[in-house]
Formats: structure tokens, sequence, C-alpha cells
């Protein structure tokens, strides 16, 4: 959705050179933090069932009620 009227592409037309490298840098940090992301999930969920031996014991069973 372009709130201020005219596409993607015309806009970054209308930039000097060193604003596209902005637009450009931008956007590889956005992929790069996107992948980063799916990451940390990834190794979320590969750490669950080690972390469930610790976390799942009668001693720590007082902290579930919080």
């Amino acid at each position: 959705m372009n709130r201020n009227g005219g596409n993607l592409a015309e806009k970054i037309q209308s930039l000097s050179s060193e604003q596209i490298a902005e637009v450009e840098a931008f956007a590889e940090f956005l992929q790069v933090r996107g992948q980063d992301r799916v990451l940390a999930r990834a190794a979320s969920a590969a750490s669950e069932p080690a972390l469930e031996r610790v976390w799942s014991n009668p001693e720590d069973d007082v902290y579930d009620a919080f």
C-alpha cells in the first residue's frame, strides 16, 4: 500500500545514488534480520527437548504457578 501515491520502483528511481545505496543496505538488513529470526526460532525449537529435562523437575514445580 502506497500512502503517498506512486509505486516503490518509481520512488526509488527518483532518489540520488547515495540514497539508493541506503535503500539497498536497509533491504539487506531486513533480509538478514528475517533470516536471523528464523534461525533463532529453529535453535529454540531444537533446544526444547534437552531443556525440558532440566525444567521439568519436582523442585521447580512451585514456579509453574506463576
